[in-house]
């Protein structure tokens, strides 16, 4: 018989293998949020200031102007994402303290939370209630049940502060950089200018459309375009105001 079986088991070689469904899901999302953070700000704020600073007429004012936002730009930026994680990371374990409490102390108030949970699922009191008992046999256990699918948190990365802030610090350095580079090789401001416009607006549109492209590709296109709309804005606003103040002659 354990032959037979084995036999009908076997698929044949010319047999083509099963279809395997492959899910595509997006890995490292709170890295790529940080990158995104980081070069949104920094492909707009330099931008704006140095075409601020280019109505002034002088290459090395734009530079030294927009070098020193970068610098701290990029540092504020990284405290503001350490001081983010930090935050996160204190939110939770406040929260995960106060679920091993009710856990502890009130275990059928949170056996309800967890019916409550499955219920709209389809899953009816008979059909959880061995998960129910599974969980109570390891408190810990419970308590993760409980924070994932209750609070809807999930531990944080224990080096999640020290990467974000590198992360979002860097990429602002790296996404200011771009409108500047052309003031390093042209001396005349308003040249630099157009120069820093088109270099930068292309780099606007590229970033929109890899961003966009992460989060919903079906509006890729128009997510470049609203990305260079915004830095434009920016940039123009920047411009404007710098141009309009009284300037010593």
């Amino acid at each position: 018989m354990s032959a037979l079986i084995n036999k009908l088991h076997r698929r044949p070689s010319h047999e083509a293998a099963p279809y395997r469904h492959l899910e595509e899901h997006f890995e490292s999302a709170e890295i790529v949020r940080d990158t995104i953070i980081g070069l949104s700000d920094g492909l707009t704020v330099p931008f704006a200031l140095a075409a601020g600073l280019s109505s002034l007429g002088s290459s090395k004012i734009v530079i030294y102007g927009g070098v020193a936002e970068l610098v701290s730009g990029a540092i504020s930026m990284g405290l503001g994402g350490y001081l983010a994680a930090r935050a996160e990371m204190e939110h939770y374990r406040t929260e995960r303290i106060r679920e091993e409490l009710e856990v502890e102390e009130c275990p059928q108030d949170e056996e309800e939370e967890i019916v409550e949970i499955l219920e709209p699922y389809g899953l009816d009191r008979e059909t959880i209630q061995p998960l129910i008992e599974k969980l109570k046999r390891d408190p810990q256990k419970f308590v993760d049940f409980m924070m994932k699918f209750e609070l809807n948190l999930e531990m944080p990365d224990p080096h999640r502060s020290w990467i974000s802030a590198l992360t979002i610090g860097f990429s602002y350095f790296i996404g200011g950089l771009i409108p500047l580079i052309p003031y390093f090789f042209i001396d005349d401001a308003t040249i630099g200018l157009y120069a820093s416009i088109a270099v930068t607006s292309l780099t606007l549109l590229i970033f929109g459309y890899i961003k966009s492209r992460l989060v919903n590709p079906k509006g890729a296109i128009s997510g470049a375009f609203q990305t260079l709309l915004i830095g434009a804005v920016a940039a123009g606003a920047s411009y404007g105001i710098v141009y309009l103040l009284p300037q010593e002659q």
